[in-house]
């Protein structure tokens, strides 16, 4: 038996992960379970029982299903997910909601560097490619994350050590969400604290219902159209962003923008455009829900790349991650004092920075049950905002980090 693992054949490794993803989420359905997926969201298992199945030894640390992922999944989901935008309901969440976000971003975008160049002497000498690696996870979310990760590898031409990075992109950003939800039992005094009014909540939910109600079942012909347009679009879009010539401040300088690159910014610019269209129609019948399928999916080779030995080369970045982290809430505690905005929203403005879409609407939920969307919506405008914002962060790192 020992002689069969770690997994080596492509398909088996996939066919695994989408397992582990499908009984993660079967688990969590279920009454037994349910308080454990309250405190621990699935999520979290799709990133940690991959990286336990690699542990022990069961799926490699690298395999070309992985890379094949990695190219393919990415930006379908990017797509799906774009295409489906309601940007005028974002809109709607109004200038608070969007400049919470905004807020948490900021954070993020200033928090990460200072935190690096407080203990870069302490950290290996290519911390800041992981870095900037997580910068992408905690502005907009995993899909983020991997483009960034794709970015940064294509300008330094090798594969980053992902272990300690998903380690404190877990315990910190995770661990934060645990706290999220602990203080929501605090969120009125929050309120009176700095004068929020949350009328404007309850006319926002009115609008998410009834859009709910227009949603139908999935049917073959709708599955046919949402998969085919999404792999047309990742294909054409990787095609034309590797024709695109790379940006570089010099010849002899690394890509600053790779033909990667160039191609997930097409596909998010490509669905964001269609998302004005009759395309958008197609969330009616389930075509985020699908995007969130391929997304998960990735998640759990993101997992399954990671070995849990990595925690002992990780004190040091865990300890970078909460400075990072602290001065992104400190941050957010400024603007919503300025701002006098309800507690949900800085709530949800965070994890759609931190976790985005897998985390957000979780966190929304234990606030308000009934606005759970609205985080959703957020972090859908975190996704938008981070694949631009998350690019400018890793540059800082990068600067900072070949200094």
């Amino acid at each position: 038996m020992s002689a069969l693992l770690p997994l080596s054949d492509p398909t088996a490794v996939i066919g695994l992960l989408a397992a582990i993803m499908g009984a993660v989420f079967w688990m969590s359905e279920s009454p037994n379970w349910k308080r454990l997926f309250t405190y621990l969201p699935a999520v979290i298992w799709i990133y940690f029982v991959p990286m336990i199945a690699t542990t022990f030894g069961i799926t490699p640390e690298q395999n070309p299903a992985y890379d094949w992922m990695s190219h393919y999944l990415l930006p379908f989901s990017l797509f799906l997910l774009m295409i489906t935008v309601d940007l005028r309901a974002i809109l709607k969440l109004g200038k608070t909601a969007l400049l919470m976000m905004l807020a948490g971003t900021v954070g993020i975008v200033i928090g990460g560097p200072v935190a690096y160049l407080i203990f870069r002497g302490f950290l290996p000498t290519n911390a800041w490619e992981g870095l900037a690696t997580l910068s992408g996870s905690w502005i907009g979310g995993t899909a983020n994350m991997v483009a960034i990760q794709q970015h940064v590898e294509s300008t330094v031409g090798i594969q980053i050590d992902l272990g300690p990075v998903i380690v404190v992109d877990t315990v910190v950003a995770y661990g934060w969400m645990g706290v999220l939800i602990a203080l929501s039992t605090f969120r009125k005094q929050f309120n009176r604290w700095i004068g929020a009014d949350t009328a404007h909540l309850e006319a926002l939910n009115d609008h998410l219902v009834d859009q709910e109600l227009e949603s139908r079942p999935t049917k073959l012909s709708d599955l046919a159209k949402i998969v085919g347009l999404g792999l047309a679009a990742t294909v054409v879009c990787g095609q034309l962003g590797q024709a695109i010539p790379p940006i570089r401040l010099s010849p002899e300088a690394p890509a600053l923008i790779s033909g990667t690159t160039w191609s997930i910014l097409l596909v998010v610019t490509a669905g964001l455009l269609l998302s004005f269209t009759p395309f958008r129609r197609l969330e009616k019948v389930g075509a985020s829900r699908i995007g969130y399928f391929a997304l998960y999916l990735l998640l759990t080779s993101i997992g399954a790349r990671a070995n849990l030995t990595a925690v002992l080369d990780a004190p040091i970045f865990l300890l970078t991650g909460l400075i990072w982290i602290t001065i992104h809430i400190s941050i957010l505690i400024f603007a919503a004092r300025y701002l006098k905005a309800p507690m949900f929203f800085v709530a949800t403005g965070s994890m759609a920075n931190i976790g985005g879409a897998a985390s957000a609407p979780v966190v929304a939920e234990v606030y308000a049950p009934a606005l759970a969307p609205v985080g959703l919506l957020m972090a859908v405008a975190g996704y938008i905002l981070g694949i631009y914002a998350a690019l400018g962060c890793a540059e800082i790192f990068r600067i900072l980090g070949t200094m």
